[in-house]
């Protein structure tokens, strides 16, 4: 649980990420220490981040997306039809899972 203090320097740090104004890489150490044991923090961060990388005001699909926390924040982890491909996915995965 989180304190009072805690909390509301948390949320400084994260609405400042949301705006795109820089933080310090302490800060965002602090932020990521709360974010790995906390899924309230973690959440918030997520979404300051998919504020920051909008572009705008996101409507439609992708602004339900955004208000329900759902899917991926960051660019690179986006899905892409043509070069993504399910068996290059679990390649990496354990021998029992992997199909040779």
């Amino acid at each position: 649980m989180l304190t009072t203090s805690t909390r509301l320097k948390l949320q400084s740090i994260l609405r400042r990420l949301a705006e795109g104004s820089s933080i310090s890489l302490s800060e965002r150490v602090y932020l990521q220490k709360f974010a790995d044991c906390d899924r309230s923090v973690s959440s918030w961060l997520r979404q300051a981040r998919r504020q920051q990388l909008a572009s705008g005001c996101r409507s439609g699909v992708d602004g339900l997306l955004d208000d329900l926390n759902i899917g991926s924040a960051e660019p690179d982890q986006q899905h892409r039809p043509g070069a993504d491909d399910l068996g290059d996915w679990f390649g990496g995965a354990e021998p029992w899972l992997r199909r040779d």
